[in-house]
Parts: C-alpha cells; structure tokens; sequence
C-alpha cells in the first residue's frame, strides 16, 4: 500500500470510529509506529487531523459520541486499574454522587460490601449495578434518558441535583485538557456535570489517559474544578505536571 493509500485509510477510520490509535494502526498496515506518526503529521499539516496522545481525531467531529458499548469496550484493561485505584478514595459512610460513564461504571461494580453509603446516581447501567447491594440507600434522579449514554438529562435531573450536597462526586469526561477544560458531545449532558460539580464538596475525576488533549462541543468544567484526577500510567508526565498547575491532584494507576 503506497502512503497516500494508507493516509485516506487512515482519515476514512477517523471519521468512522471517532479517534484512531497509534499502535492499533502500525500492527494494522504491518508498518512501524514511526511510519504511522508521519501519516498523522502529514494529515495534520493538511488540516484533516488532530494529534491527540497516542493517536489523532478528525477535525471538525466535535460532536463524536460513541456508544455505551463501544466506549465500554475502550481502553478496558485502563479502566479497570482507575476503578481499583477510585476504591481508595470511596468513604466507608456518607453521601456520594456517581457520574453516567463506562469507567465510573467500572467502579460502580466494584463496590466492597462493607459500605455504607448514600448514592445518587442519574446513570442507568450504574443503578442497575448499584441497587442489590446491601450497604446502599440508593436513589436514582429522573429525567430525559439518553438513548446513547442511558443517563437521565434535562430540567428533572437538573432541579433535582441543585437540590443536592455531597461528600464526593465521582465524575467521567470525554476529554479533558488544561487549556478547553473539561468537554462532551452533548449540552445537556454537560449541563447535568455542571451541577454535579456543583454538588459535591469534593470532586474525583476518572477518566483514562487517552481522553487528554481531546476536545468536544459542550464544556462544563476547568480542571481547577477537581481535586483529583485519577488516570492511568499513560498519561503524560508533562501533561499531568500542567494539570497539577491547575491545582488538581493526579494520580496514575
């Protein structure tokens, strides 16, 4: 495959999938990871492409959302080690908040069952996990449910969790940089984080290395909102030091 091939491959999975990897793509076309790196500069020079870490998202897709289930499937091994290391951070007792995502869901299902816990969640998938455990008083906030997230949205959600004060709040984002903050493809969805930063007194944000540097349509947060980042070991150490500046913790599982 000459490279010009290769590069209109490349943007053609871009838009498909939403973000292409480097790694996924140098075993793909049988080529070194170099070779790929110049493939994603050369269609970033061309205005096509953004570099993100790791890989590269189509310019002008904003407005990407994945599924539940692809981004479940995303990144999984990532996921898994910022869920066991959210453990830490959950109380024995008290009230929190959990955020509609597929890492906050992760954790969700690894709730010791010695807890004794207040929880309010808008996210389906995570009450259905949530609602036999013994230890949990658990409410679930109405509203709009979003086909593409099953999390509850708009003015019922909203009233609801402006009504709300809790110790912590476990939040998920689609990306998240110093510079454009914290994004998601959807305003309603982000109006809901907005209040749910607004509600808790302290604020973790799970959110795995390969949503650094991404950006979406709708902002609803400075990283300055959250008191710590909990990502995985790939992130960079530059860009976790710019994080820092912010006055967010990092920690890397």
């Amino acid at each position: 495959m000459y490279a010009q091939e290769r590069r209109q491959e490349i943007l053609r999975l871009a838009r498909e999938e939403g973000r292409v990897e480097v790694v996924s793509l140098a075993e793909g076309f049988g080529v070194t990871s170099e070779t790929v790196r110049r493939d994603l500069k050369a269609l970033g020079r061309a205005g096509l492409l953004r570099r993100v870490h790791g890989g590269a998202i189509p310019i002008g897709r904003l407005d990407f959302e994945p599924d539940l289930g692809r981004r479940e499937a995303t990144a999984v091994e990532e996921k898994e080690r910022i869920a066991r290391a959210a453990l830490d951070e959950l109380p024995r007792e008290g009230s929190v908040i959990i955020d509609a995502g597929s890492t906050t869901a992760a954790f969700a299902a690894l709730f010791p069952s010695d807890v004794r816990l207040t929880v309010v969640t808008h996210a389906l998938p995570l009450a259905a996990r949530l609602a036999d455990h013994p230890g949990i008083e658990l409410h679930l906030i109405g509203g709009r449910v979003r086909h593409r997230t099953r999390a509850a949205v708009d003015a019922w959600a909203l009233r609801t969790y402006g009504e709300i004060s809790a110790d912590l709040v476990f939040l998920a984002t689609n990306g998240f940089s110093p510079d454009t903050g914290l994004t998601t493809p959807d305003l309603a969805e982000a109006a809901v984080k907005r209040v749910l930063i607004a509600a808790g007194r302290r604020v973790v944000l799970l959110a795995d290395s390969g949503k650094s540097g991404r950006e979406h349509f709708a902002r609803f947060g400075d990283l300055r909102d959250i008191d710590l980042l909990i990502t995985d070991t790939d992130l960079d150490p530059r860009d976790a030091r710019e994080i820092e500046a912010c006055g967010t913790e990092v920690r890397r599982a």
